[in-house]
């Protein structure tokens, strides 16, 4: 993926966020100009804050490294926010998961593969507390 695609992505994140009624910032040093790491987007409604790494492809699985995710984990709790993982396929809308819920390489590294994302993320929706997901398995049938 391009860096204007990947840009393109965390703008429109950062504008969805926003319209959600979230005070929203993308940190335009993320994974450059910096020796600190910081994440993509900082976004806060004065309850719930989240420190977000966005991630885009289209269709491949995306891959985040070790240090990555410690990064933005650490960031999170100096902060004080929620970290998570935002990823978006293309012609799909945007995925968030805690980096515990990814699946960890051999390597070390993170990875999400798209029928993850659709089976299990939590979506833009839910995560901006407009909706919640009832999942079969919360009832005791």
């Amino acid at each position: 993926m391009s860096h204007a695609k990947g840009d393109r992505r965390e703008r429109e994140l950062v504008n969805r966020l926003d319209a959600a009624g979230f005070a929203v910032m993308r940190a335009p040093a993320s994974g450059s100009a910096t020796e600190r790491e910081l994440p993509d987007a900082l976004a806060g409604n004065g309850e719930t804050f989240y420190a977000i790494e966005a991630k885009s492809s289209s269709g491949d699985p995306i891959y985040l490294t070790g240090e990555e995710v410690e990064a933005l984990v650490f960031f999170s709790q100096n902060f004080g926010a929620k970290p998570r993982i935002g990823v978006r396929f293309d012609r799909e809308d945007w995925y968030f998961f805690h980096p515990s819920e990814c699946y960890t390489t051999d390597g070390g590294n993170y990875r999400v593969k798209k029928e993850t994302a659709l089976e299990s993320g939590t979506d833009f929706d839910e995560l901006t507390g407009d909706s919640s997901r009832t999942r079969l398995d919360d009832y005791d049938g």
